[in-house]
């Protein structure tokens, strides 16, 4: 496998390969993740400097904004091109008070994916990741066993999973194939930070173990946003040692952790957009590896 590409699906009859820096679109929304962007015309800029900049992975959900990403995906991209893969998330929704709910029940799945088609004016969305959210009284298994019908249906390409504990991720390969997993994982937390549901690990190398064990890609979300808050004076040295910023450094320490990892930064700004794709260009050798861990 290209060290600067990565395989979702790769047991499948129709994989996908895509570069491993992708984009992820939470940020493109309003305050708290809610409503429309500051700068509507600077998020449609970033989302079609995605396309000519090469990025074709692009993570997005229904309830951000709420509805928001997909809209301004379509708006900005759509007729797709060839080989753009979008990837949304189902399992959660948006309360009017903006709090967050599981929305997982069979049925629930089945009306998000529904929306998410509409919306992204797709016929097939080519990656969904079911997303545990806390406080659901609907058991793991049948959430995932709608999934996996509704990929049997022809209405989802590719099953994900996303903020699972590795018991889950285990119950769900059981059941069907998982092509790609989306948790919590950066330089700053690869234990388990991420806990819930009674102290579960919904994060971490034992994750990341697991998925390189069985050629699974991993999607680390907020890789960037719990890592900052403390600032890390090992990524410190590396970004002076390189002239680059921490932001990059972060991305640059993931591209290098592992060839499963496929980092989705986010950001509504096009400069950090921008510098953004220059970490993919940070060569770290074993011994600043080393440093880092």
């Amino acid at each position: 496998m290209n060290a600067k590409q990565i395989i979702i699906g790769g047991k499948s009859t129709t994989p996908l390969t895509v570069n491993r820096l992708g984009y992820g679109t939470m940020r493109l929304t309003g305050e708290g993740i809610w409503g429309e962007p500051a700068n509507r015309a600077e998020a449609l800029q970033i989302l079609k400097q995605c396309i000519s900049s090469g990025l074709n992975f692009i993570d997005t959900a229904d309830y951000y904004g709420d509805d928001v990403t997909n809209r301004l995906i379509a708006e900005a991209l759509h007729p797709y091109p060839a080989g753009l893969v979008i990837c949304t998330k189902v399992g959660g929704a948006r309360k009017p008070d903006k709090s967050w709910i599981p929305f997982n029940r069979p049925e629930d799945l089945r009306s998000s994916i529904d929306n998410n088609l509409r919306t992204l004016k797709l016929e097939q969305l080519p990656l969904v990741h079911f997303r545990v959210i806390a406080g659901s009284d609907v058991p793991f298994k049948e959430s995932m066993a709608a999934m996996f019908e509704l990929q049997k249906e022809g209405k989802i390409a590719h099953v994900g999973v996303s903020n699972v504990s590795v018991a889950e991720l285990e119950a769900a390969m059981h059941m069907g194939p998982v092509a790609t997993v989306e948790n919590m994982y950066g330089h700053g937390q690869r234990t388990s930070l991420n806990m819930v549901h009674g102290g579960e690990n919904r994060g971490g190398e034992e994750v990341l173990s697991i998925c390189e064990q069985n050629g699974i890609p991993l999607v680390p979300y907020f890789s960037l946003v719990q890592s900052m808050p403390k600032q890390d004076d090992r990524i410190l040295t590396i970004a002076k040692k390189y002239n680059a910023t921490m932001v990059q450094v972060n991305l640059a320490w993931l591209l290098h952790r592992s060839p499963w990892i496929l980092p989705i930064p986010g950001t509504s700004s096009l400069q950090h957009f921008e510098e953004n794709l220059l970490a993919a260009d940070i060569e770290l050798s074993e011994e600043d590896m080393l440093f880092l861990n």
